[in-house]
């Protein structure tokens, strides 16, 4: 059963996905018998994420390459999802980080990607995949990467509740 106190059901719900409405659709149907029950419930509220949702949950997530600021629930996981970065090559680093900068300019938000199990070069190759997106393709991605990691975050975070 997973049933824990409200605000930090919420804690919990905003450190998987940095979008208010999801918090609050999400936490309306707790509690849940169970972590797949909570999965099930969060990927149905993520999937009608709007462009200013992507915005409002991009917001939370640092710049792959770069190592997050702050010591909330978030940035620890962030970190641990950007860990396979540190054994980057040189070269692999440098590319990422000119990427970053196009991809930037040309779609206006922080290229967003699920780092887990990727490694540095996967993640180069799929940003300049990606780059050749056009607008509204390059957002359905973002979104999709971000219930990725949503997914992943709440399995971590509800890990002891589930056991």
């Amino acid at each position: 059963m997973i049933d824990v106190p409200d605000s930090e059901l919420r804690q919990r719900l905003t450190a998987a996905l940095g979008v208010t409405r999801f918090v609050d659709e999400v936490a309306a149907r707790a509690p849940f018998p169970d972590l797949d029950a909570l999965i099930t419930t969060a990927v149905d509220a993520a999937t009608a994420l709007t462009d200013a949702e992507l915005d409002e949950a991009v917001a939370h997530h640092p710049r792959i390459g770069e190592q997050p600021t702050g010591d909330g629930t978030s940035a620890a996981l962030s970190r641990g999802e950007q860990g396979g970065l540190d054994a980057a090559a040189e070269g692999v680093d440098a590319a990422i980080v000119r990427g970053n900068r196009v991809y930037e300019e040309r779609f206006g938000r922080v290229f967003l990607i699920r780092a887990a199990g990727r490694t540095g070069q996967d993640m180069a190759d799929e940003l300049q995949r990606r780059l050749t997106n056009c607008p509204e393709e390059e957002a359905e991605e973002a979104k999709e990467q971000l219930r990725q990691i949503m997914t992943l975050r709440l399995r971590a975070l509800f890990a002891e509740e589930a056991a």
